[in-house]
């Protein structure tokens, strides 16, 4: 056959079984067929065979019980029924993706974080994406890369420097100044010009999930040094506060996790945290999620 010609009536015939609704792939088929006015166009712009797009003509003209597509020449012609259908099929198209785009736009987006999350960029954030339709919903878990990796969120909020897997990718949103926590009963809570590698050789207490000070935020690390290590933040400051070790935390700590066992210090020069956030990349991302991080 001639690539600009139609399928002939001894086409083989398709049977059609069930339902004979209309499927929205029918008038897709059919509205490119009719912009292209060619089978082996279509079905290139369509990602089909020309076999799959012809089956599929056949079937849109077998649940109307009319023909589309005139097949007396090799010129492509619309019958009055075809022309008509063309008119409501673009119609209903054009609906379909209207709303599928509105309802995308407003969908909300899970972001799951462990703790203190950075309320200046959230609230710019939030303020950006819902400017465009769509929403941002929070949720406080243990271990939000964990989260993020079984699709319990869509986004994950943590400070912890790590190695991603090769379908995670993240991206650096803020930077903190870091605080020493110390038991309110500890001698360092009334200490003054602390330094932060005097801080080396004292009890620390570690959030291994979450935390953002560890062994090796001092360098050399002491392998010899007590680590008391917990899971989550709650479990940190509790422990911190029962003077079993010393902690390190984000400045905003002293404003949003105040304690009455803990008191928080400054100390010049402490190394300062970061912020991440991460996302799922392979397979790509839904488009709530890429429309999200377009507003970063």
């Amino acid at each position: 056959m001639d690539e600009g010609a139609l399928p002939s009536e001894a086409s083989t015939p398709v049977e059609v079984g069930g339902s004979a609704n209309i499927e929205l792939r029918h008038l897709r088929a059919y509205v490119a067929l009719c912009e292209a006015e060619n089978y082996t166009r279509a079905a290139v712009r369509l990602h089909l065979s020309q076999p799959a797009l012809t089956r599929t003509i056949q079937q849109l003209e077998r649940h109307l019980e009319c023909r589309l597509i005139e097949r007396t020449s090799r010129r492509f012609e619309l019958t009055d029924e075809g022309t008509e259908l063309l008119a409501h099929a673009r119609r209903i198209l054009a609906d379909v993706d209207t709303v599928t785009a509105q309802l995308r736009s407003r969908a909300a987006i899970e972001i799951g974080f462990a703790w203190l999350l950075p309320a200046t960029w959230l609230a710019a954030t939030r303020r950006r994406y819902e400017a465009l339709g769509g929403r941002i919903t929070l949720h406080r878990v243990d271990d939000p890369l964990s989260a993020l990796d079984t699709r319990a969120i869509d986004i994950a909020i943590y400070r912890r420097e790590t190695q991603l897997p090769g379908h995670l990718r993240s991206r650096r949103i803020a930077t903190e100044q870091r605080v020493l926590a110390v038991a309110a009963t500890s001698p360092l809570a009334a200490a003054t010009d602390l330094h932060w590698a005097d801080l080396a050789g004292y009890p620390l207490v570690v959030n291994e999930i979450s935390g953002t000070t560890h062994t090796d935020s001092w360098a050399p690390a002491d392998p010899n040094r007590q680590i008391i290590t917990c899971r989550n933040f709650d479990e940190w400051i509790e422990l911190v506060a029962a003077n079993r070790g010393i902690g390190g935390a984000p400045a905003l700590a002293r404003t949003r996790a105040p304690h009455p066992g803990v008191v928080y210090l400054d100390v010049p020069d402490a190394p300062p945290s970061h912020v991440y956030l991460a996302w799922r990349a392979k397979p790509d991302p839904p488009r709530a999620v890429q429309r999200f991080l377009g507003v970063l």
